[in-house]
C-alpha cells in the first residue's frame, strides 16, 4: 500500500508531522519539489557532515538541528523563489548570515535556485553549533 501524498504548504514547503530524528527529517526532504530537494538535501548533508551526531527533528513543518534534543541552532524552510536557513543564534556568527530578523539573535541564509557557497555555509554551521542552542 503507497503513502499518500504530502500535502505541500504555501511556496512549497512540506507539511510533515512533528517528529524527532533522521526519519521525520528524511520525509521532509523527500517531500520537497523541483529545484529546493536538491538544495535541502545538501544542506542537510553539510550539516551531518559537519556536526557528528547532530540531532534533528521537524516541528512547524520545518527540519531543525541541534547539539542535544530540544536546543536548537538552525532551521530549514522552503519558499517560492528561495530555501530560507534560519540560524538562531547567528548573529553571533563571523561573518554572519545576510539576512537579518525582528529577533536580534536571528539571522537568514536564503538560498535560490542558481545554489550557495557550500564553504562559507560549512563554516557558519561550524560555528553555530558552538554556541548555545535556542530551546523550542
Amino acid at each position: 500500500m503507497s503513502k499518500p501524498p504530502v500535502k505541500l504548504l504555501s511556496g512549497g514547503n512540506p507539511q510533515i508531522a512533528k517528529g524527532h530524528g533522521e526519519a521525520p527529517v528524511r520525509a521532509y526532504i523527500d517531500a520537497v519539489p523541483g529545484w529546493k530537494q536538491d538544495i535541502v538535501r545538501r544542506v542537510d548533508q553539510i550539516v551531518t557532515e559537519q556536526v557528528p551526531g547532530v540531532c534533528k527533528a521537524v516541528k512547524w513543518n520545518s527540519p531543525l538541528y541541534g547539539i542535544e534534543e530540544g536546543m536548537w541552532f538552525l532551521s530549514i524552510h522552503c519558499f517560492t523563489r528561495y530555501v530560507k536557513i534560519g540560524f538562531f543564534r547567528g548573529a553571533g556568527l563571523i561573518p554572519p548570515p545576510p539576512g537579518a530578523s525582528k529577533q536580534a539573535e536571528v539571522r537568514y541564509l536564503d538560498i535560490p535556485e542558481t545554489g550557495f557557497d557550500a564553504d562559507q555555509f560549512a563554516g557558519w554551521v561550524q560555528q553555530a553549533a558552538k554556541l548555545p542552542g535556542v530551546r523550542m
